[in-house]
């Protein structure tokens, strides 16, 4: 894979990024969306596919991409396939702000440093290439607006974005209901981003629910089986940080 093209968890969090204030909407949501993102571009890269509601490995040939990488490497330690919600579910220390450091590096954001409570050092990132970001934005607003079925990674871009609560995001107020609306449409027209975007609204809802309820909530999701996420994620080994604690990100 190379890399003069964006990957959808870039491009993710790109969209998540607010413009005035440099920081990121649904922080925790857009974790579980970044992990779900890598699925779907080593899906697209053709190194992985999905088996029922699990993902298995079918080419381990590395990718180019030394993050997207070390995701494909844990899941081929698996050595079968696992189930996409105990995967999102898993422990991913670090990986939102791997991606806005490998972001800035590229010169797609500038870090600013700052204050918590005039304490503790935090830092925002502002977008310095407005022009990436309104074209990944075009691309969903030409899918929503033009009812044409949009491309894989476009539709899997749109349904992560539901997923991790971005329509209120991208598509505020009463005025932006029907393109919320049709945002959570597009979830069909990529079977792995639907896959992946259900287990992220899976973890959630499993997250939420208290225990005496059970996983009850995760079936609530539209066209979409009772299937549960309370279950620990055995075996789902840590991204590496690269340093990310080194600073704290302001949400």
């Amino acid at each position: 894979m190379g890399r003069s093209r964006r990957t959808l968890p870039e491009e993710l969090l790109l969209l998540a990024l607010d413009p005035a204030t440099g920081t990121t909407a649904q922080p925790q949501s857009l974790d579980l969306g970044l992990a779900g993102a890598q699925l779907v571009e080593l899906a697209l890269a053709g190194r992985i596919a999905p088996d029922g509601d699990r993902i298995a490995v079918v080419v381990p040939r590395p990718t180019g991409d030394p993050t997207l990488d070390c995701a494909l490497e844990l899941l081929r330690r698996r050595g079968a396939p696992v189930r996409a919600v105990h995967w999102i579910g898993g422990p991913r220390l670090g990986l939102r702000q791997i991606y806005l450091s490998h972001l800035e590096r590229c010169g797609m954001v500038a870090a600013v440093p700052g204050q918590m409570c005039g304490v503790l050092p935090t830092t925002r990132y502002q977008a310095t290439d407005t022009a990436i970001s309104r074209e990944i934005r075009a691309r969903l607003d030409s899918a929503i607006r033009t009812g044409v079925p949009p491309d894989p990674r476009t539709a899997a871009l749109a349904a992560l974005a539901h997923a991790v609560g971005l329509g209120k995001h991208l598509y505020p107020g009463n005025e932006g209901r029907s393109s919320r609306s049709r945002l959570r449409d597009l979830i069909r027209h990529d079977p792995m981003g639907g896959l992946v975007a259900h287990a992220v609204m899976d973890v959630q809802n499993g997250a939420a629910a208290q225990p005496r309820r059970g996983p009850a909530t995760a079936g609530r999701q539209a066209g979409h089986g009772a299937r549960t996420a309370a279950e620990p994620a055995r075996g789902v080994p840590m991204q590496p940080s690269r340093g990310s604690m080194a600073r704290a990100v302001a949400h």
